[in-house]
């Protein structure tokens, strides 16, 4: 049964349209390692092993696809972006190709997220053929990104505002893949100068 089920699809959804209110600049559009932000992590997707990769934009819309411009993705647009986190992750739902067996749900705000840690992630989920979900855990916090069964894309549906899968993956808790990992990328976001400013310090601080 694993075989089967790692010979199913999973594609790579990348949430790139939020207003970034907090940044005060484009989050998407971040330079990171000499590149914007959401190339870089549209980038270390697509050498991973997931079928596909759809990135949802919405705010800075003209730019962040000149940024994404010839890599071999999928751009849709949320005009309904400002209305919060759910309008992209249902619009790229819906989008998906109709193989898909399940979604990673990637966030624009994680840029030391890497191809081996999407891979980890894929081989977890695969390997467990009761799982619906996988949630990533760092320390025991739970991070991003997920993967999520498309036997639950019918009930994301539902979502409103700005708010995640969580309440779902409460319903389905004892079919949760609770997988720790020795990395913090999964806990690593950039929502403020603060938070952007120490990544920087941290990464000048590491580079040789």
């Amino acid at each position: 049964m694993s075989c089967v089920r790692s010979a199913m699809k999973i594609y790579g959804l990348l949430l790139a349209a939020g207003q970034s209110s907090r940044m005060g600049q484009p989050k998407q559009l971040l330079s990171w390692r000499g590149r914007p932000l959401v190339t870089h992590i549209a980038s270390e997707a697509l050498a991973s092993h997931l079928a596909g990769l759809t990135v949802v934009v919405g705010a800075a819309e003209a730019a962040v696809r000149t940024a994404l411009h010839n890599l071999p993705l999928t751009i849709i647009t949320n005009p309904a972006y400002s209305a919060g986190l759910s309008t992209s992750l249902v619009a790229g739902l819906r989008t998906l190709p109709d193989d898909a067996a399940a979604a990673m749900v990637l966030l624009v705000d994680q840029p030391l997220v890497t191809t081996r840690l999407i891979n980890q992630l894929l081989s977890a989920y695969q390997t467990t053929p009761s799982a619906v979900a996988l949630v990533p855990l760092y320390q025991g916090q739970r991070g991003n990104p997920v993967i999520i069964a498309a036997s639950l894309f019918p009930e994301l549906y539902t979502l409103h505002g700005d708010t995640g899968a969580r309440a779902i993956f409460r319903r389905y808790a004892d079919r949760v893949i609770e997988l720790e990992v020795d990395d913090p990328a999964v806990v690593t976001d950039v929502d403020t100068p603060t938070a952007w400013e120490a990544l920087m310090q941290r990464e000048s601080e590491q580079t040789p």
